[in-house]
């Protein structure tokens, strides 16, 4: 008689980032469903919408049995923040295991690596590392009120900034200023202190940060100004988390900016390779693949726990 076949476990991998929600389902190694949807992280939309977000996800890939859900997220500081997650969560998956975990953990997993850093650019930013001997360090994912530096939101805020700032020294709007003007549709800077006040959010502003790359390649000195001292930033804090766990690498790259914006990618290798820092990657798969790639480790150790005991 021939052994029955092994059970393939239903897994759901979830990446919940400051203005989107991208979820996967697998069956053992296929891949069979995708989801995306708002924002379903608290420090960023109401609990009423997270809720919302997650049961839009989980209603796209399916119900049935779940065996297990991994999820990344920003803001997940506490062990009270992650089991308010899994609570949500939990509603759509009652008997899964649900592993909670900060996004910049799928940023290194994605890239399919159990040691390293991982550095998230996107709308907002962290950075955070692991060793060989599981000792863990990370800088900033504090949230846009307390950092976020290197981030979309950032930049464009540094932009309004920027343009401000030549506006009070009575100069003319230039490259990067008029930009910004043009995409926000007002003809004055002062507007664009009560529109950055009022009803526009993180991801409205976030997604305006190309401009700032836009202006750079036209050789504006206020775009240079910005993103260098968004790439002084991310190589400071990972020379620093290098130096308190003792790698150099890999250092994975993630987040939308981190995977798209091609001329931050060339100053941040430069940067990086100039501090040390070796095996420069930039993500060029969805962080939520990490998912994937933790449950398959997670296999492995149960497997090799019980063939210990």
């Amino acid at each position: 008689m021939g052994s029955a076949p092994q059970k393939q476990l239903a897994l759901i991998g979830l990446d919940i980032g400051g203005t989107k929600t991208h979820a996967m389902r697998w069956n053992g190694d296929a891949q069979v469903a995708e989801a995306k949807s708002g924002s379903a992280n608290v420090q960023n939309v109401s609990v009423t919408t997270a809720r919302a977000n997650i049961a839009e996800v989980f209603a796209v890939l399916g119900g049935g049995h779940i065996d297990r859900v991994v999820a990344g997220a920003g803001g997940i500081d506490t062990e009270a923040d992650a089991q308010f997650l899994r609570s949500l969560i939990a509603e759509h998956a009652p008997s899964a295991q649900i592993l909670v975990v900060h996004d910049s953990k799928l940023i290194l997993a994605a890239g399919r690596a159990t040691q390293g850093m991982a550095v998230i650019l996107g709308t907002g930013s962290a950075v955070w590392g692991v060793n060989t001997a599981g000792q863990e360090a990370r800088a900033g994912g504090w949230g846009y009120l307390l950092g976020d530096e290197a981030s979309g939101y950032w930049m464009a805020r540094e932009a309004v900034r920027h343009t401000l700032r030549e506006f009070n020294r009575g100069k003319a709007p230039g490259e990067l200023g008029r930009r910004v003007l043009d995409t926000n549709n007002v003809s004055s800077p002062e507007e664009l202190i009560a529109l950055f006040h009022g009803a526009t959010d993180r991801r409205y502003w976030a997604e305006q940060s190309p401009v700032v790359f836009e202006a750079l390649a036209a050789g504006d000195s206020g775009s240079a100004a910005i993103v260098h001292d968004a790439v002084s930033y991310v190589n400071d804090v990972l020379a620093n988390l290098a130096g308190l766990l003792g790698i150099t690498g890999p250092v994975i790259i993630g987040g939308g900016l981190g995977m798209h914006q091609h001329d931050y990618q060339r100053l941040l290798r430069v940067a990086l390779e100039a501090e040390g820092l070796n095996d420069i990657r930039f993500l060029e798969v969805d962080p939520v693949q990490g998912a994937k790639f933790i449950s398959d480790q997670l296999a492995q150790l149960s497997n090799m726990t019980g063939k210990q005991n």
